[in-house]
């Protein structure tokens, strides 16, 4: 199976090459497409370094500013879909993610699934030890909120770790996607749904980023909680 891994990047001077690298030891068909917003850190430029250390198996894309991750993925997409690999994986690029999940992903969709996602909610799933109680709870009931409302049969729709069968993500009217931030994921998994994939969960352990500063906040969760109701209304028609 051929995977195309899609990494949007701002800021992740620090990240990125030891991602690339843990990600190129892994027992699978990799190729990696690095979405990078003009990162002031250099992290664009680090980017076409490691292009040249890896020559035929990672891209790099550039986007003039920083637009959001929802764009930045969608972009990333876009061009993935183009070489036609088996399967494409989104994950964050601050090793949020464990990347030793990513070979279990694989066996599960060359097992008949479409999506599979990598869960904090399912068990075996947890959240970083470390994050205040009051964080754990706002994640938690950010998902049950979300799905509840959406109807989504998966535990964890908003977590960003996910592999997609090509086939299967040329089938979500992508146009229509307009999500910027955190929601993008809530959009994503609930158009998923909304035509009929089929979504596995495994479960992950989700840690803070080894290096660099989170990009999440309150205020972010807070948009996402509200653009709920947007995409209950905006696909009423599927």
């Amino acid at each position: 199976m051929q995977i195309t891994v899609v990494l949007p990047t701002y800021n992740e001077a620090e990240n990125l090459p030891r991602l690339v690298s843990a990600l190129f030891v892994l027992p699978l068909d990799l190729h990696i497409l690095v979405v990078d917003d003009n990162s002031p850190d250099g992290t664009g430029e680090i980017a076409e370094k490691l292009k040249q250390q890896y020559p035929g198996r990672l891209d790099v894309l550039h986007r003039p500013a920083k637009a959001g991750l929802g764009p930045a993925y969608l972009a990333g997409f876009r061009h993935a879909m183009q070489a036609q690999p088996d399967a494409i994986a989104q994950m964050d690029s601050d090793f949020s993610h464990p990347v030793e999940a990513l070979p279990k992903m694989a066996a599960e969709m060359e097992a008949g699934a479409d999506v599979v996602l990598g869960s904090r909610y399912v068990p075996g799933g947890r959240l970083d030890e470390r994050w205040p109680l009051w964080r754990k709870a706002l994640s938690t009931f950010g998902n049950f909120y979300a799905r509840t409302i959406l109807r989504i049969p998966v535990r964890d729709v908003t977590g960003g770790y996910r592999l997609w069968r090509r086939t299967a993500l040329e089938r979500l009217p992508l146009e229509r996607v307009r999500a910027n931030g955190y929601i993008f994921q809530v959009e994503m998994a609930y158009l998923a749904h909304k035509i009929g994939l089929r979504m596995v969960e495994i479960p992950i352990y989700f840690t803070e980023r080894r290096w660099g500063q989170s990009k999440m906040s309150f205020r972010i969760q807070v948009e996402a909680a509200l653009g709920v109701w947007d995409l209950l209304w905006r696909y009423r028609d599927l």
